[in-house]
């Protein structure tokens, strides 16, 4: 693997290419030429398979022009995370397993660098004034970065990597996340537009979930997308319009929150409006979205168990309405959702849905739920694998008022 490369023959070769040639009058292709040559010319007599020489070029290449290591650590379909906790201390997951790697940038200031690449290239900005950002990938992986003085570190650089091939619901199934019956009825839930939250913990599969989830959307309808930063991959609709927001300038202006943009989708005649994820205020904006016609929506929020995640629903209801009665709130969330869909990441790192439940209403102070999938463990479960699968309860789905104005006659 290309990240294995002695990196202290990659700063040696590094050295020669920048004291020895022109790079601001190269082009990539001409500097990959010469940098080739020079290390075909520095390890002469040394044994190097051709993979590995490859390797070697690329790392060179992009200590200059690109992002250093981090190339060859994101250029690895395998990994699905890393985390670099300042130059020193880099981490991967593979398999739902962290592995630390025996490898460091060459410097704070080299990863710095990078780090500011990587933000500007999304037209975005962090610096002490502004510490924190989200921001992605070109590839579209979603990427978070901390700076000194709030990490104590150094530079903290998060990556989410961005799955090449979209997630859809046959993945799920062939994972064992659902089950073929859960995706049909599944299928027919998004169809009739019944609006559709999915709750779970950190790396829980949430925003693969939705993605998946949202595939099902008919193709001829306007769908609105609206994340931090854009990484949903919904394939086959035309007609489709992706937000993204917007950090605040160095100065403190410019920002565009996702509020602003749940706000703005409203007045682009949106069929159907899908909320990467709410963290807060724009809760109350994405409720009334759903309750004011905007039937079919689709969102995600972090939470531990379908409870948790209603009463979190109040709690970033009352952060953008602090003067709401919690009732009103309550009756909104009764009212506007009609399926919540848990998610979580097992003992043994595997994700499972663990509940499919209704939302019925609000009735005397509480939210109604109505469960009609529960995830049960079998007999074959141990403490080192998770086996099981979502059953059916005996309850019956209470609102099929939306699949008979589809004309769909199916039970769920």
């Amino acid at each position: 693997m290309a990240m294995e490369v002695d990196q202290d023959l990659v700063l040696r070769l590094k050295k020669i290419v920048t004291d020895e040639l022109p790079l601001s009058q190269l082009s990539d292709e001409q500097l990959t030429a010469e940098i080739e040559n020079i290390v075909e010319e520095q390890t002469r007599g040394q044994y190097f398979s051709i993979q590995a020489r490859v390797d070697l070029v690329q790392q060179v290449y992009s200590s200059i022009r690109g992002f250093g290591l981090l190339d060859s650590i994101i250029s690895d379909d395998t990994i699905t995370e890393v985390m670099i906790n300042g130059p020193k201390n880099i981490f991967i997951e593979k398999s739902g397993k962290l592995k630390k790697l025996d490898a460091s940038f060459e410097s704070q200031r080299r990863l710095e660098d990078i780090i500011q690449r990587i933000v500007g290239m999304a037209g975005r900005e962090v610096n002490q004034a502004n510490p924190i950002c989200d921001t992605r990938l070109p590839d579209g992986s979603r990427v978070n970065v901390v700076l000194p003085p709030i990490s104590l570190c150094g530079p903290i650089l998060t990556i989410r990597k961005f799955s090449k091939n979209p997630m859809t619901i046959d993945k799920l199934i062939e994972y064992g996340s659902i089950t073929r019956e859960i995706a049909d009825k599944l299928e027919l839930l998004v169809k009739a537009k019944y609006n559709i939250f999915i709750s779970g913990g950190t790396g829980s599969g949430k925003t693969t979930f939705l993605n998946a989830l949202s595939n099902y959307i008919p193709k001829d309808e306007r769908v609105i997308t609206i994340e931090d930063s854009a990484e949903l991959q919904i394939v086959g609709v035309d007609n489709l319009v992706s937000l993204e927001t917007r950090n605040a300038n160095a100065s403190g202006a410019g920002q565009i929150s996702i509020r602003d943009l749940i706000k703005s989708s409203l007045r682009m005649r949106p069929e159907r409006i899908v909320v990467g994820e709410v963290r807060g205020g724009e809760a109350l904006d994405m409720l009334q979205a759903m309750n004011t016609g905007h039937d079919g929506s689709l969102s995600t929020g972090h939470a531990n168990s379908t409870e948790d995640m209603l009463s979190r629903l109040e709690t970033m209801v009352l952060q953008g309405a602090s003067g709401l009665p919690l009732e009103a709130i309550r009756h909104q969330i009764g009212s506007a959702i009609d399926i919540i869909i848990h998610l979580s990441r097992l003992r043994d790192k595997s994700r499972k849905t663990m509940e499919i439940t209704e939302v019925v209403g609000y009735k005397n102070g509480e939210i109604i739920l109505n469960p009609l999938y529960v995830f049960e463990e079998d007999d074959k479960s141990t403490l080192e694998r998770v086996s099981g699968s979502l059953v059916r309860t005996d309850n019956p789905l209470q609102n099929d008022f939306k699949l008979k104005l589809s004309g769909i006659k199916t039970k769920i």
